[in-house]
């Protein structure tokens, strides 16, 4: 009996033994991960991250492959993620709740930057007829139909005591606002940054309403495909660290990489330090921010984009970021 019990005791040694080997060698088995990324001025710390390297350098040891998808906007993010060919992407609100909605299989595991005043009304900087978002009464208005432009617009009529009916609402891209406006088709365009600031220093515009004028928050997203994020918990741990870093860094970098990051998003080094300070760069996703996506979710629904609210909590998860040092990076 002895001799069974010690035959069994080495047998099961020995499945410990080459059951941890397998183990370890799943652990270190060479992976991928695809960061999609959109120019921003929100996400200008992915950019120095990527210019830097240091997403790649942090995850070398691991065996773990970076690769970039760059996109020009939130809906074709949200695309990528759909089809499998990027893992985390940065988003605006509008996409990251429309994503949820559509019943995409996504979680928000960040927040890589919220800012009210990255969105404001702009009119053209010769109207002196119109100085503030009330003078805009029976005019035309023009934004980007169910962005975060259009909640903007919403809430400043609210705020005004006026209507969707007390304005003329015209669709454009957002790329159309510098021109809409220095040709006067419209009286005012509400847009985000980095057009904002753009249009404001070249001369096109003034800014009469901002963000901050209401409850806005702006808040942006890191948004995840589940079923890579359950499997890759480190990698994602990984990616807000070295986020963390770069919203450290960045405003110390060195003036060539700081050109980089202009460079990228279009922007002069001034410019880009400038909207820096427009941003809380916050990485976690904290419950002011999940009720800014709450709203936005309303939003939706209210303008018939969406056929009901949903709890935008349930699909928030802070692990990735509690589990990684990227607080360490933001004392």
């Amino acid at each position: 009996m002895k001799k069974n019990s010690k035959f069994m005791l080495a047998l099961l040694l020995v499945f410990c033994v080459f059951t941890g080997c397998s183990k370890k060698s799943g652990k270190n088995a060479k992976r991928t991960v695809n960061i999609a990324i959109q120019p921003s001025a929100a996400f200008m710390p992915l950019y120095l991250c990527r210019e830097k390297g240091w997403i790649e350098e942090a995850l070398a040891q691991s065996q773990v492959t970076v690769k970039w998808n760059d996109f020009e906007s939130g809906p074709p993010i949200n695309e990528s993620l759909a089809a499998g060919l990027s893992d985390i992407g940065t988003n605006g609100d509008v996409p990251t709740v429309s994503a949820i909605a559509a019943g995409q299989k996504v979680t928000i595991v960040g927040v890589p930057g919220n800012g009210p005043d990255a969105y404001a009304v702009l009119a053209n900087a010769n109207n002196s007829a119109v100085n503030t978002f009330a003078d805009l009464k029976g005019k035309k208005v023009a934004t980007v139909i169910g962005s975060t432009g259009h909640n903007l617009t919403k809430k400043l009529l609210e705020k005004n005591g006026m209507t969707f009916d007390d304005i003329k609402l015209i669709n454009i891209s957002a790329g159309d606002a510098g021109i809409v406006l220095a040709t006067n088709d419209v009286d005012a365009v509400v847009i985000w940054e980095p057009n904002v600031t753009r249009l404001v220093d070249n001369g096109t515009a003034k800014i009469i309403a901002k963000g901050s004028d209401t409850n806005l928050r702006g808040t942006n997203t890191f948004l995840a495909r589940t079923d890579y994020i359950k499997a890759n918990s480190d990698v994602i741990s990984v990616i807000l660290e070295q986020y963390a870093r770069a919203v450290k860094e960045l405003p110390r970098a060195s003036k060539e990489d700081q050109q980089k990051v202009a460079d990228d998003l279009k922007l002069s080094t001034e410019q880009l330090l400038k909207l820096y300070d427009k941003y809380g760069f916050a990485v976690q996703c904290d419950e002011v921010d999940t009720a800014a996506l709450q709203d936005t979710c309303q939003f939706l629904v209210s303008i018939g984009r969406l056929d009901s609210e949903y709890q935008v909590k349930d699909y928030v998860d802070n692990s990735y970021y509690n589990n990684s040092k990227a607080k360490y990076f933001l004392k």
